[in-house]
């Protein structure tokens, strides 16, 4: 009860302060009140690379260790995701500085990298790798400043600034690589408003850090673990020769700086990465689209059924009606099953689910309550939820198989259960035995130091064969004992001969046709969702995505009640199968963007990490068309029953 009174608690918050759609979100923890001198820990999360898209976790490295590492318990999400969150031997209090010191090993031993070590570490700043930490949940961010287009005297005036998620490990210059062994950390605190007699408190609102590599020769250490920075202009960096064993120093320093955000909005900064406007542009743009064309599909439909049901209902002209050509002549062969209705029922099924998850998930988020502070907390209730949907796309799969004559209930329901998340498991498992290869933190049920995470396989499967399963025989148990759907006319037993049909009622040609409308009302936002994927940016922006969402849902039915209506006119009835198939058109699309993304974006050459994205993108593409096909289907069921029930038949 104490969960739910928090979560309307912070829905009350948020309708008094939603006043726009920009970085406005519920927070996901409470602040935590800092006193001067208190403790403020550092924690590491994993090391990421948009190169490679396998995360590491951070002591895959050999950075200075803790004297007793412990690991935080995780979500779903966050085991999915490949973060480890592990403490770290930064030594951080609030509001102390620290000009320089040394993180581990006294100033006249130094660390000593293995040529191993070396050559792992030159690997990964080859492969351009970022490091990942956490400040009181906040994660570490590099302030990037640079002038924009603007006049020349502007330019003098002021910069913009930019931040990039987590710090470059290393650089490289020609041949060489360099380690980024000195960090400094700054960290902006938030005065709180307190009694005159009580100790003032802070609390943490920023978190960035200036990395910075410095030869070993150039720090000037003392036995009390001091040092010295040496000016910017003579120190040279600290180079990591993979040939052999180097020598050098971890150090960092600390700085504190007041600011005047507060805590509920300290997440903005990272959070207005990217430019809002373009949103709205794609919006607007997806809305006049949608609207023009759904005002001309409408007239023409509509203007085109009537007239097509007036002259099938004028009783003079019944002979001359005969002779037509038109949907009324397959009337009885309009409802008659199609091959495979357990397959086609079980696919939709899996689409009902996937959409119920999706519209709740948006939602949910567009409420503020998966913000980006609460690590994971998108893709654990994404699981959870596809697996309580099970009851819904068990019940719309068991009514439309007995719709569709069906008698093996049970195996349509384990149809249903097994058929779309059996694929998913499948590429997932395999991906999974190559991340396993290369040791990274992602691979689900890697044997590493912590139990818990070699568990998530086995919790993966107990939730689909212990919660989904289930569900979807109850539902499908239900929908199957309901009355079937009521369908206006009776199916003749011969069936009828389909004339030969012209070259654009081909099936591809189709899908080629009916995917552009949803496809652009929605490609802009893909842009975002592929960057916050494979380029570890936070996508916040549910909003608009819940727009786009709708937008995307009315333009499939639109375009598959027209695609339908121009196949039952060229008296083809076998549309079940074709229009979930050509519904799905605009999922085409979003395979031939990821192609383009991936050859024009992102700068990936080896095998595996190629495996890992045109796998995945393989599964976004299949659960994408999975859900507007299901949309299509549903909306041109609705429109051929509707048509059909308003002719008279004799």
């Amino acid at each position: 009860f104490s969960f739910l009174q928090e979560r309307l608690r912070y829905m009350l918050v948020l309708l008094l302060l939603l006043h726009g759609t920009d970085s406005f979100y519920v927070p996901g923890v409470a602040p935590i009140n800092f006193h001067r001198n208190d403790p403020v820990e550092i924690k590491a999360v994993k090391l990421t690379s948009s190169r490679t898209q396998l995360p590491y976790e951070y002591y895959s490295l050999p950075f200075c260790q803790p004297a007793k590492i412990t690991y935080k318990a995780e979500n779903l999400g966050e085991v999915l995701r490949g973060d480890r969150i592990v403490n770290t031997p930064f030594q951080v209090s609030m509001n102390v500085e620290k000009k320089c010191e040394v993180l581990c090993n006294l100033p006249n031993k130094p660390v000593t990298l293995t040529v191993e070590q070396s050559k792992l570490i030159a690997e990964r700043i080859r492969e351009d790798y970022y490091v990942h930490l956490i400040a009181d949940n906040l994660p570490v961010a590099t302030r990037l400043e640079f002038y924009s287009n603007r006049e020349e005297e502007e330019k003098k005036k002021e910069k913009d600034v930019q931040f990039e998620h987590g710090y470059r490990l290393g650089f490289m210059d020609g041949n060489k690589f360099y380690l980024h062994n000195h960090l400094s950390f700054i960290l902006y605190y938030h005065r709180e408003d307190v009694e005159e007699d009580q100790e003032p408190t802070y609390r943490v609102v920023r978190f960035e850090v200036i990395p910075q590599s410095i030869k070993l020769e150039d720090l000037k250490a003392d036995e009390k673990s001091m040092c010295t920075l040496p000016e910017a202009t003579g120190s040279a960096p600290q180079e990591i020769d993979p040939s052999k064993e180097n020598q050098l120093l971890f150090t960092y320093s600390v700085r504190w700086e007041e600011s005047d955000i507060k805590w509920a909005s300290r997440w903005d900064t990272y959070l207005t990465m990217s430019d809002v406007q373009i949103h709205w542009f794609s919006i607007i743009n997806s809305v006049v689209v949608v609207f023009f064309l759904s005002g001309i599909l409408s007239m023409i439909i509509i203007r085109t059924l009537r007239k097509d049901i007036a002259n099938y209902n004028k009783e003079d002209d019944i002979e001359d009606t005969m002779e037509e050509s038109g949907w009324k002549l397959v009337h009885g062969d309009v409802f008659r099953p199609p091959q495979y209705p357990m397959i086609l029922s079980s696919l939709l099924g899996s689409g009902i689910q996937l959409f119920c998850m999706i519209l709740i998930v948006i939602f949910v988020a567009m409420l503020g309550m998966l913000s980006p502070s609460s690590r994971g907390a998108l893709m654990t209730t994404a699981c959870f939820l596809f697996m309580f949907m099970g009851v819904f796309g068990g019940f719309f799969a068991g009514r439309l198989y007995r719709t569709l004559k069906g008698h093996r209930w049970k195996k349509g329901a384990f149809c249903t259960a097994t058929l779309y998340p059996g694929v998913v498991f499948g590429i997932c498992f395999v991906l999974n035995c190559f991340i396993w290869g290369k040791h990274s933190s992602g691979a689900v049920g890697r044997v590493s130091c912590q139990p818990h995470f070699c568990d998530t396989m086995v919790a993966l499967l107990c939730m689909w064969f212990g919660i989904s399963l289930p569900l979807v025989y109850l539902g499908y148990y239900f929908g199957f004992r309901k009355q079937p759907y009521d369908n206006p006319v009776r199916t003749n037993q011969i069936p009828r001969q389909i004339p030969e049909q012209r070259w654009y009622m081909n099936k591809f040609v189709g899908i080629l046709m009916a995917g552009i409308l949803p496809f652009g009302a929605m490609f802009i936002e893909l842009f975002f969702i592929f960057s916050a994927i494979w380029e570890n940016q936070f996508y916040y922006l549910f909003g608009f995505l819940f727009l786009v969402f709708i937008i995307l849902v009315v333009s499939c039915s639109q375009i598959s009640i027209v695609m339908v209506y121009f196949q039952l006119c060229a008296e083809d009835y076998r549309w079940w199968w074709r229009t979930f198939l050509v519904s799905g058109g605009s999922a085409f699309y979003v395979l031939i963007y990821a192609i383009f993304y991936f050859v024009n974006k992102l700068d990936i050459v080896e095998f595996i990490p190629s495996l890992l994205y045109f796998g995945y993108t393989a599964l976004m593409v299949l659960s994408f068309w999975l859900l507007t096909g299901t949309i299509g289907f549903y909306a041109a069921y609705m429109f051929v029953r509707k048509i059909y029930a308003a002719v008279k038949i004799d």
